[in-house]
């Protein structure tokens, strides 16, 4: 595995811990899930720290910040998610309070990274 500077970013360590917990409350949805919004919310997960660090492997801001924006916005995929999985008595509040947590946590990390670029 490679050692870049970008694993060390506590937005990289709070997205890989969001992809954990995703993947522990994923598994205690039905079977027939499996395919579906299981799948989609742990695609979404590993979404967010891949475009993170594709992105930041840029050498142009421009870039940097458009994968950053996609991993964004695949926080609020998740988010969406979230909502779903709880209309549907999958999870409760109580079982997605850490999700929210880092789902909030890693947007305003990406958020203050992005308005860096931008200046």
């Amino acid at each position: 595995m490679l050692n870049l500077t970008h694993k060390k970013l506590d937005v990289y360590i709070k997205s890989k811990l969001l992809i954990k917990e995703i993947y522990i409350q994923t598994n205690k949805f039905p079977r027939a899930e499996d395919f579906n919004l299981t799948l989609q919310m742990r695609r979404a997960s590993v979404s967010v720290i891949s475009n993170l660090s594709e992105g930041l492997s840029w050498n142009s801001n421009k870039e940097k910040y458009r994968f950053l924006e996609i991993s964004r916005s695949s926080l609020v995929e998740i988010d969406t998610q979230l909502d779903i999985a709880l209309d549907l008595g999958y999870l409760s509040n109580v079982q997605i309070e850490t999700i929210e947590n880092l789902i909030l946590e890693v947007f305003q990390m990406l958020s203050k990274l992005m308005n860096t670029l931008s200046k």
